[in-house]
């Protein structure tokens, strides 16, 4: 069990006590002391786990989420705990790439439980920041899961930052004339969607839940275990979730706007190949018909015996070459 368990730690008034290693013992302790007990699991079996629901009692629906992890952001409410799915989202700046992991907060009357999927969540930062500020973890489990929202939620906003600055440079790339019809260009366009779409699914579905711990909307009263002087923090939190939207959602349109712009620039640059193609077949046609006409084997054609009917010939070939060429570049066909 102790692989799983990354920190276990008895917190009374917003102090760290290192608590008994028997789960049943650390949550009493915690409950006479007027404290609550904060666990961190990273990634339990079914059957690691199934001593922290037996000791916590904890939903047998949300537990099933926990361990098979791949949730939407959501917010359940149960009898003698509350459950929230969160999405952490981590971007790479080698490879440009958006990945997202999961964080699930069982919130209790004296305890936390958080179970942690994939790389990239801020559980370790936001115990240390929380263990620096007694006044704020001493308001209990609330305080937590308030901490872990917003830590995710500033953290979007610096993911979004790094996606405008690829998307400006993607753009500047397609609208560039000498790079901007490579292969490639399409592909890394279609990739970025998805890095967006990626991104989108971590923060949309987020909003809802947010909503009803701030109080808004008419489920926002009736969530326990959320102290109510907390609604004005959830509902910060919101706010720069609403901005975060906003930015995806404006990402999502100029990136689709940057891909069509991109294919107009191809179907252009192909019917001006066609065109030129078109011009160059137009002006050898002219003297092939000429030398089509004349490689007939007739014995009665006109100027076939003239002493001047080759250079004649041959001249005519240049004369109306040179007027289609001038013709094709006046329309700006060549």
């Amino acid at each position: 069990m102790r692989t799983v368990i990354v920190d276990c730690a008895i917190y009374r008034h917003g102090h760290r006590t290192e608590g008994p290693e028997d789960l049943s013992d650390a949550l009493a302790e915690a409950r006479a002391a007027g404290g609550f007990v904060w666990i961190g699991l990273h990634e339990p079996s079914e059957r690691e786990f199934e001593l922290v629901t037996d000791e916590f009692g904890l939903h047998p629906l949300a537990v099933e989420d926990a361990l098979k992890a791949h949730q939407r952001p959501k917010l359940e409410v149960y009898d003698d705990s509350l459950f929230m799915v969160i999405k952490p989202v981590v971007y790479e700046p080698d490879s440009d790439a958006v990945s997202a992991g999961e964080v699930m907060v069982f919130v209790g009357d004296c305890f936390v439980v958080t179970v942690r999927h994939g790389e990239g969540t801020p559980l370790a930062t936001v115990r240390r920041r929380l263990e620096e500020e007694p006044e704020m973890l001493d308001k209990g489990p609330t305080a937590v899961l308030y901490a872990i929202a917003d830590a995710t939620v500033d953290h979007y906003l610096e993911v979004a930052t790094e996606l405008q600055t690829d998307l400006d440079e993607l753009e500047a790339e397609v609208f560039q004339p000498e790079t901007g019809s490579s292969r490639n260009t399409a592909s890394r366009i279609y990739t970025f969607k998805r890095q967006v779409l990626e991104f989108r699914r971590a923060t949309g579905p987020l909003a809802l839940p947010l909503g009803r711990l701030a109080g808004n909307g008419p489920l926002g009263g009736t969530v326990p275990f959320v102290h109510d002087k907390a609604r004005p923090f959830f509902r910060d939190v919101g706010d720069h979730l609403t901005r975060v939207n906003e930015s995806v959602e404006a990402l999502d349109r100029l990136v689709s706007d940057i891909l069509s712009a991109h294919l107009a620039q191809m179907s252009v640059r192909q019917n001006d190949d066609m065109r030129k193609i078109s011009a160059w077949a137009a002006m050898a046609a002219v003297p092939t018909m000429i030398a089509g006409i004349y490689g007939m084997n007739f014995d009665h054609m006109p100027e076939l015996h003239w002493l001047w009917s080759y250079p004649a010939v041959i001249a005519l070939m240049a004369v109306l070459e040179v007027l289609l060429y001038r013709l094709f570049k006046r329309r700006g066909w060549l």
